[in-house]
């Protein structure tokens, strides 16, 4: 019995490790809710909608399975191989039949490297194609959602799923996945190459095994939380950056740079221990693993010299120099795979991790959607109507209260009123960027949920105070990417509202660079390319929401001049502090508190002397002051 003391120690080392370990987890287990240790999706689900992805590509992958039988050919056979080189020398040397076993050898090497290339070729094509597919869903999927869930979701949470929630996923397709299965198949080979080789040094390389397989779990679940807390510090970071870049102007403003920089910090910070929790995860569960490895080859050393000395045999097999090297080879290769496979686990939970956020996003139902039987709108003439309108953001905090009005085609109507009254909320009901809780909204008669939602908004054209510009020219700006577009008509819609008049003294014209926002445009230029862009694709209702405020004089005549030229093109409906520009308007629509105060002409307002009469008044008095 003292001669298995040795191997009774290798045991009993391992299994306090175990212990140890399993304990840890049941510590960990018990605290789950306190840590958030549990995830939302389990894996199962998540690896089924993940081959949803796969699945239109199932040739490639077969392909690449067929591919992999013939490159784990070397690492089962290449041992074999090299203990024949031993038994060739250590016996009846001959040349030649070295030469051969070394040339079967090389041919195998040779289409094991070849076997490898093509099968990374194929996977990664394969797997760009996939994450092409998620990505494009993710971002269609977005671009669906609703103004206020845009309002409750940071655009830097969204940036992260559509770029680096992707990257992390298409590592499951272009590597986890095959060398998962890969690694499996040369365990079961090699297993069965010992088998075949010695039984008794076979089942002690299994004895290991349960060890491996609760190591193995155990750093499962370790592992997912501590990718989790990687993923949501990364989140944190590009929503920080997101914000606070676009923010910039007002943080120097403030001189708030120290305080944004500490913000920063803390969030670097928090990154950073994060990461660091997960490489001290991958480096305990990875040196167990090599610990088992070589108490292995401990074992395996002490079983031979054991035999060689004394000569004997286990099951009728003895233990030769060939064996021995076979043996040390085929553990190595054996315990390769499963050290591969912590690595792999790596991944697997960031890609877990990931495409748990991305599917998260995917199952938001979008606030607004077509109703059931929805259809295409046709030819409108911009009739409108609010009958009985009741909104709120939020509960029962009404917005608007019982709001009732008509606006006849082709007609100009301005809404008035002090900040807060639903002016913009009325504009956005209009275009469903919302959905009322009571009441009826009408286009020609017809309730605007009848139509869906993409032909509903099809039929307006928006101008807004805050013109949003993207990077690219001019030309790209108007026509906004559809190239069927050509110069005659942008330069036709250009010339309708005088933004010809800057865009010709140009260097490029129409091709002249826009920068991101389109800083390098002053607010009425800006301004000019909505209104281009507005007119190029000749909408039935126009919407102007403050789309006169904040822009410079030398520009001022021209958008005015403009605005008259657009009254006469269809529907046009008004938002506007500045009551010089509606004074031309067939309805202005005075709002107070979520209600209409009053509404009439120009002239029929100011006769009733009421809350129009007074913010007109009040504003000729200041402009005069003014002057």
């Amino acid at each position: 019995m003292r001669e298995y003391y040795p191997l009774l120690v290798v045991g009993a080392a391992v299994s306090v490790l175990a212990l140890t370990f399993i304990l840890a987890y049941v510590f960990m287990k018990g605290k789950k809710e306190a840590i958030g240790f549990d995830r939302n999706m389990k894996d199962g689900e998540i690896t089924k909608r993940l081959l949803r992805y796969a699945a239109p590509h199932w040739k490639s992958f077969l392909a690449v399975f067929f591919i992999m039988l013939f490159s784990i050919a070397y690492d089962i056979v290449s041992p074999l191989i090299i203990s024949r080189i031993t038994e060739i020398i250590g016996g009846s040397f001959e040349m030649k039949q070295l030469f051969m076993t070394i040339a079967v050898y090389a041919c195998i090497l040779l289409m094991s490297l070849a076997c490898q290339y093509f099968q990374a070729i194929i996977l990664q094509k394969t797997g760009q194609r996939i994450i092409s597919a998620l990505r494009y869903d993710t971002f269609e999927h977005i671009e669906k959602l609703s103004h206020e869930q845009f309002s409750e979701i940071p655009t830097g949470k969204l940036v992260t799923r559509v770029t680096n929630d992707t990257n992390a996923v298409s590592m499951m397709f272009t590597n986890i996945f095959v060398n998962l299965t890969k690694n499996s198949l040369v365990i079961i080979g090699i297993l069965a190459a010992m088998f075949f080789l010695n039984l008794e040094l076979t089942l002690m390389v299994l004895c290991f095994v349960p060890f491996i397989v609760t190591f193995t779990f155990i750093f499962r679940k370790f592992s997912r939380k501590a990718y989790r807390r990687v993923k949501d510090g990364t989140t944190d970071i590009n929503t920080f950056l997101s914000e606070n870049l676009s923010g910039m102007k007002i943080i120097r403003v403030f001189d708030r740079k120290k305080q944004k920089k500490a913000e920063f910090d803390r969030k670097n910070s928090e990154l950073g221990r994060a990461k660091r929790r997960q490489i001290f995860v991958f480096g305990i569960f990875r040196p167990t693993i090599y610990m088992l490895y070589i108490s292995s080859v401990l074992a395996l050393l002490y079983l031979s010299a054991r035999g060689k000395i004394y000569g004997l045999s286990v099951f009728g097999q003895t233990i030769g120099a060939e064996v021995l090297v076979a043996f040390y080879m085929y553990i190595q290769k054996f315990f390769n795979p499963i050290q591969t496979l912590a690595e792999q686990f790596n991944w697997l939970q960031s890609a877990f991790a990931s495409a748990e956020k991305i599917f998260t996003v995917l199952d938001i139902e979008p606030g607004v959607k077509d109703d059931p039987g929805a259809v295409d709108i046709g030819e409108v003439t911009g009739q409108i109507e609010f009958d009985h309108v009741w909104f709120a953001y939020k509960e029962e905090n009404w917005i608007l209260k019982d709001v009732s009005f008509k606006v006849g085609a082709g007609q100009t109507v301005a809404l008035v009123g002090p900040t807060g009254a639903g002016k913009t909320t009325i504009l956005s009901l209009l275009c469903r960027n919302y959905d009322i809780q009571k009441g009826r909204i009408l286009i020609d008669g017809v309730d605007i949920r009848k139509y869906t939602i993409s032909s509903l908004r099809r039929q307006f054209g928006q101008m807004l105070q805050n013109v949003f510009l993207f990077s690219g020219t001019i030309r790209s700006n108007i026509v906004l990417r559809d190239e069927t577009i050509d110069d005659e008509a942008i330069n036709e819609a250009c010339r309708y509202v005088n933004a010809d008049k800057f865009i010709d003294r140009l260097p490029d014209g129409l091709d002249h660079e826009v920068r991101e926002f389109g800083n390098n445009f002053s607010a009425g230029q800006r301004q000019l390319i909505s209104f281009a862009r507005t007119i190029l694709y000749k909408p039935k209702i126009m919407i102007l929401d403050e789309a006169t405020a904040n822009i410079d004089t030398e520009t001022e005549q021209l958008i005015q001049d403009s605005l008259e030229r657009m009254m006469n093109i269809g529907t046009m409906l008004i938002v506007a502090h500045r009551l010089s520009t509606i004074q031309h308007s067939d309805n202005i629509i005075v709002l107070a508190d979520g209600m209409i105060a009053e509404q009439g002409s120009h002239e029929e307002l100011l006769q009733k002397r009421g809350r129009y009469y007074a913010l007109y008044t009040l504003q000729h008095h200041r402009q005069q002051l003014m002057n």
